[in-house]
């Protein structure tokens, strides 16, 4: 058994959690933050057997997608202001982040 630990933008988790659902697998849903855009986040708990791994894990790579933002960036406080840009930057955000995690014991009460 495993444990997919799923990190996915705001934006694609409705989409994921449905395909998810009919696709038979459960999940936990957990709300979360980035540390590096400080964005919300969701994080998916997805307990499978072994040979349903790779189902998931395509499963998370059809729904999550990654996409250009407009990002401002924070000004520095007390720090060095030579590298500060004070103009949007864009960059890519959305995808996934995906652990695989060996299971020991699961139990259902």
């Amino acid at each position: 058994m495993k444990l997919i630990l799923a990190v996915v933008q705001d934006q694609d988790s409705n989409r994921l959690l449905n395909a998810l659902v009919e696709n038979n697998f459960r999940a936990t849903k957990l709300a979360s933050t980035g540390g590096f855009l400080k964005s919300g986040n969701t994080t998916f708990l997805i307990g499978t057997e072994d040979i349903r791994v790779q189902k998931a894990l395509d499963i998370i790579k059809e729904n999550c997608r990654s996409r250009e933002q407009l990002v401002a960036p924070v000004s520095p406080m007390g720090g060095n202001a030579d590298s500060y840009v004070p103009y949007p930057v864009e960059i890519e955000v959305g995808g996934a982040t995906v652990f695989v995690l060996p299971v020991d014991q699961f139990m259902h009460f």
